[in-house]
């Protein structure tokens, strides 16, 4: 068996992020999070959240609950509003089919590597065992 050095394997993943980053799918999330970049609308309301949510620290800080309260449900408005543009939906919809990428991608790394060492020592891949769990058997001689 072939053995690689952590910066060669560092190197293999450095070539797999780039081709992710090529893929229609990563193409289109960066043309989405350009509009929304763009979008003057956007821009003031994420900047108005952001503004609600020092007020929030601050009014926490000081303990006054009914004016948090106010400010909390100006936050639910305004995210309620973001959340409304057509083009922010779009952007959350790439957002979750580029991290049901990744997460593909790294399941399928875990798993290759999980069945890889356990072939290696002989194991059981459907039980999930080793070879070394399956040939040490606990010794009761005390």
């Amino acid at each position: 068996m072939t053995e690689y050095t952590r910066k060669e394997i560092l190197d293999e993943a450095k070539h797999l992020a780039s081709m992710l980053a090529s893929t229609p799918e990563i193409d289109r999330f960066k043309q989405v999070e350009a509009k929304i970049n763009e979008n003057q609308k956007v821009q003031h309301l994420v900047t108005r959240i952001k503004a609600l949510q020092k007020q929030a620290v601050n009014l926490q800080a000081y303990g006054k609950k009914e004016a948090l309260n106010k400010v909390e449900i100006e936050i639910d408005r305004v995210q309620s509003e973001i959340d409304a543009i057509p083009v922010v939906q779009e952007f959350k919809e790439t957002q979750i089919v580029v991290n049901d990428i990744l997460q593909l991608v790294t399941g399928t790394i875990a798993r290759e590597v999980t069945t890889n060492v356990i072939e290696s020592t002989g194991g059981d891949v459907l039980a999930g065992e080793t070879g070394s769990k399956r040939k040490s058997t606990p010794s009761c001689d005390h």
